[in-house]
């Protein structure tokens, strides 16, 4: 595979967003003698920037900044008024959206900036030179809908770059999200279009709360017009990196091939590693490398390479930096030159053929072609 360059995109102002102290409204934080940040906080991304600035992969990186979004950029996807009422509560010191999704005073321009440097990174590849293209940003945004915040998320950045592809004549939009958490958010912003497809590889969770109402379960496969194009590929607790190579190779790949996106957008956490407080996955760096790679094969056949990342979860503040590596190491189709310091955790295959075949059940009607071929050799 051929190394690539990667355009990356970042603007320190997305640091002055805080969320706080403490995980949810309902904590009894008052028995702590010190008190947790909030686990969507700046160090997780600093410490992203730091190892790209300084790790194996720098020569192959070119640095960009960003900018804010305009409020008309927002309305692509969000609700005008859902927009004000953030604005205005930012205005007045801030307070929660949910009981995890927290604003204060300073954070209307960090959220704007967010959006605006991941529209940047869009840009970059439907108008180039750019092919590929990472938006370094926070909070994350797959789980914000149109008119709803939650999981730290306020606006949706994978989705806000389809539109972007789509208003610049893109036919079809393929949206791959392996964030440990089901991209709700996303998957509630196209679920009745047949032109972006969303794929979810995320925990299976159970319930959710009142601001999270989509199950992530793989019966939700979209409505009407977009019936078949949501696939969520849930995954039981403990899934490791043979889960998450397995879903791309045996689901993901095969629907992406009969789709035929002209642009790739991925959602990219890394919050199902091994050792994040926000998930219960095993993912290794090695894992990370090999969704890169695969994902890099699948783009360099069906879109020309056009591909274009945004950083959504990763709490393990020191882990998900070098998991993060990991994976743009094999987006552009480089071996691993960083060593994992706590690749310890046993991959659990057994976990992995049942899940799969649940998918498989569900979306099978519209998809034809749900297993691996002499093709899929490249995405494992």
């Amino acid at each position: 595979m051929t190394p690539h360059m990667l355009d990356v995109f970042y603007d320190d102002r997305v640091l002055r967003h805080q969320a706080g102290y403490g995980m949810a409204e309902t904590a009894p934080s008052a028995l702590l003698e010190e008190q947790e940040r909030h686990p969507e906080n700046e160090v997780r991304v600093r410490n992203m920037h730091s190892v790209l600035r300084r790790g194996p992969i720098a020569p192959w990186l070119r640095w960009h900044g960003g900018r804010p979004a305009t409020e008309d950029e927002l309305a692509t996807v969000h609700d005008r008024a859902y927009i004000a009422a953030i604005r205005e509560l930012c205005e007045n010191g801030g307070g929660r959206l949910t009981a995890t999704t927290i604003v204060s005073e300073g954070s209307w321009e960090p959220l704007l900036v967010a959006a605006g440097t991941c529209l940047d990174a869009a840009d970059s590849v439907l108008s180039g030179p750019a092919t590929t293209a990472f938006a370094l940003v926070r909070p994350p945004g797959h789980h914000a809908q149109p008119a709803q915040a939650d999981g730290y998320c306020v606006f949706s950045h994978a989705a806000l770059v389809a539109q972007r592809a789509r208003d610049h004549g893109v036919e079809r939009v393929a949206i791959v999200d392996w964030d440990v958490h089901h991209g709700n958010g996303t998957q509630e912003c196209f679920y009745d279009r047949p032109d972006v497809l969303t794929v979810s590889i995320h925990m299976a969770h159970g319930a959710w709360g009142p601001s999270h109402r989509q199950t992530g379960h793989p019966d939700e496969v979209g409505t009407g017009a977009g019936a078949g194009y949501n696939v969520n590929v849930e995954l039981p607790v403990g899934a490791g990196d043979s889960a998450y190579t397995g879903a791309l190779r045996e689901v993901i790949a095969p629907v992406l091939r009969q789709f035929r996106p002209g642009l790739i957008v991925g959602a990219c956490g890394q919050d199902a590693s091994a050792f994040d407080p926000c998930g219960r996955h095993n993912v290794t760096m090695a894992g990370f490398h090999a969704l890169g790679s695969g994902l890099r094969a699948l783009a360099d056949e069906l879109t020309g390479g056009r591909t274009v990342l945004v950083q959504e979860g990763g709490y393990a503040r020191s882990y998900a930096a070098f998991c993060l590596h990991a994976l743009l190491e094999g987006l552009l189709g480089r071996e691993r030159e960083l060593a994992d310091p706590l690749a310890y955790v046993p991959d659990n295959t057994q976990l992995t053929a049942p899940a799969l075949r649940r998918v498989a059940e569900h979306i099978a009607p519209y998809w034809k072609e749900l297993a691996s071929d002499d093709a899929d050799a490249d995405l494992a």
